[in-house]
């Protein structure tokens, strides 16, 4: 039994070193042929190193590597060429001096390699002379793979004038893949957000994105198909131990690590690659690729932005704003996008419009874990320990009982995490349910108006209604009148009405009243 390629980002090691690959190299033969320019965004871990590494590989006509993969009888020629290639993946881009010694510190190892004298200029001009030189040189056009292109402005997203000088520094840079064309016989950029038309690219509009196109939606993550034929005896093998059927357990795997689409018409599912390999190799559903890195500054962006946390799972988004103009960096909902927090649930064509949502369970419960205690203060742990309390007393239907809690819950929250009150108490009360796992809308739409938020637990549907600076007898009174419960008589459950105000002086809970 092969091994599982966790962490392997070498197509050379992978092939020599006995693990298993999930043969991607149908679309990369297409992509070699159909065009010259491509970027492709990808989140984190997706597997955009290895297929940088694939691509490599193949420009240096290392067909011994490629061996019973479909590429290996579609390529006749198996031509080398010199390769450029930029990983900004490692490096920490906290000033302008940083980003300068990572550039400087590739461009003299492409200088040294090929016996090039280091010029005295800057290094968008040193690119270009590399580039022309190296072809020159060796009589043939080079290959540039640049991969996390972004990487910089990802680490300066908080810092506006220090992401205006990587942009312009970047834009010198990478502007060379346009003016050195005829030296040029292939270049390939990676990174987790989209190129802007008006910033770092606006001169490299012969870069093709293929991010949304869906003949390549599945060329990073796994489908279901490719994660049965390449790791049956690792799946039997976490069946036997889940008690399960094979089927099952993919069903499980599917619910956990399933739900990205990298098109418009999602007719690809694609697996979170990395949380699939880690849960075959440990047998364990857990959080893999959420718990190697959480998103700080998207949360620093939905907070200063008093973003609404129920539009993340409910809101639409134009294409142009999804495909990443300057306002990806201020746009919260288009960079959940990018960064794999929320994925393509629909696309309407009338409209040139997404609507998004969290892809799977381990995106959604750990994203809000990670959320709640950014919004109220205390650490994961505690906010965890707070949900098991709160889901006993829904579950067994004291909504006194929940709301004290949240009263208390509240009273704990740091005076300074509370900026915009009623944003702040609906982000909370919503993610606190939406935590416990029951199903939760806010802003509910009926004939008669839009409820507040309603929470279905198997026994009873709560009908929440909030205001603020009022009381709770007039929140309860607009239930009433308005009849919200009326969608929710047919399914069974009771019925529990709350109404509940808040007050902006004590930044509390005022009052509740149940019915």
């Amino acid at each position: 039994m092969k091994k599982l390629p966790i962490g392997i980002q070498s197509f050379k090691s992978l092939r020599e070193d006995g693990f298993l690959y999930v043969d991607k190299t149908r679309q990369l033969f297409e992509l070699t042929k159909e065009a010259k320019y491509y970027f492709l965004s990808r989140p984190r871990r997706f597997g955009k190193s290895l297929l940088l590494s694939t691509l490599k590989a193949f420009f240096q006509g290392k067909r011994e590597l490629f061996e019973w993969l479909a590429i290996a009888d579609m390529e006749k020629e198996w031509k080398s060429y010199p390769i450029l290639y930029l990983d900004l993946n490692v490096g920490l881009y906290t000033s302008v001096e940083g980003l300068i010694a990572a550039l400087d510190s590739n461009l003299t190892l492409w200088e040294e390699e090929y016996g090039l004298q280091k010029p005295d200029s800057d290094v968008a001009q040193r690119f270009k002379n590399v580039i022309l030189s190296v072809s020159k040189k060796e009589g043939k056009q080079v290959v540039v793979l640049v991969d996390e292109y972004d990487k910089p402005l990802l680490q300066a997203i908080d810092n506006e004038p220090l992401l205006t000088e990587f942009r312009n520094i970047l834009k010198g840079f990478y502007s060379n893949l346009k003016t050195c064309d005829e030296h040029i016989r292939f270049a390939f950029l990676t990174g987790v957000t989209k190129f802007s038309h008006v910033s770092i690219f606006s001169d490299l509009n012969n870069l093709q994105d293929i991010s949304l196109n869906n003949a390549y939606a599945d060329i990073c993550g796994f489908t279901e198909e490719e994660i049965r034929q390449a790791f049956p005896t690792f799946i039997q093998k976490f069946a036997k131990q889940e008690q399960v059927d094979e089927d099952a357990m993919m069903g499980k795997l599917k619910a956990m690590y399933d739900g990205y689409h990298f098109s418009p018409d999602m007719s690809k599912d694609v697996y979170n690659p990395f949380s699939v390999l880690n849960a075959l190799s440990s047998c364990q559903l857990q959080n893999y690729w959420f718990s190697t890195g959480t998103p700080t500054f998207l949360v620093k962006l939905l907070k200063d932005g008093q973003y609404k946390i129920q539009h993340l799972s409910e809101g639409d988004i134009t294409a142009t704003d999804l495909s990443g103009k300057d306002s990806l960096f201020t746009e919260p909902v288009a960079l959940l996008y990018q960064t794999g927090y929320l994925t393509i649930k629909g696309f309407d064509k009338d409209f040139d419009s997404y609507s998004l949502g969290f892809p799977n369970k381990e995106v959604e419960l750990s994203f809000l874990r990670f959320l709640l205690p950014k919004y109220v203060g205390g650490t994961e742990n505690q906010s965890s320990f707070y949900i098991e309390h709160f889901v006993r007393d829904l579950r067994k239907g004291d909504i006194d009982g929940f709301m004290e809690r949240m009263e208390a819950f509240f009273g704990d929250t740091p005076y300074e995490l509370v900026r915009d009150c009623e944003n702040h108490f609906q982000n909370v009360l919503f993610t606190v349910c939406r935590l416990m796992g029951y199903h939760t809308i806010a802003e509910y739409r009926t004939s008669r108006g839009r409820i507040d938020m309603v929470v279905k637990t198997d026994d009873y549907t709560y009908v929440f209604e909030f205001k603020f600076d009022k009381s709770a007898q007039e929140a309860l009174q607009q239930i009433d009148s308005k009849e919200y419960m009326i969608p929710f008589t047919a399914d069974g459950r009771q019925i529990v009405k709350v109404g509940v105000n808040f007050s902006k002086e004590t930044r509390n809970i005022e009052g509740w009243e149940v019915r």
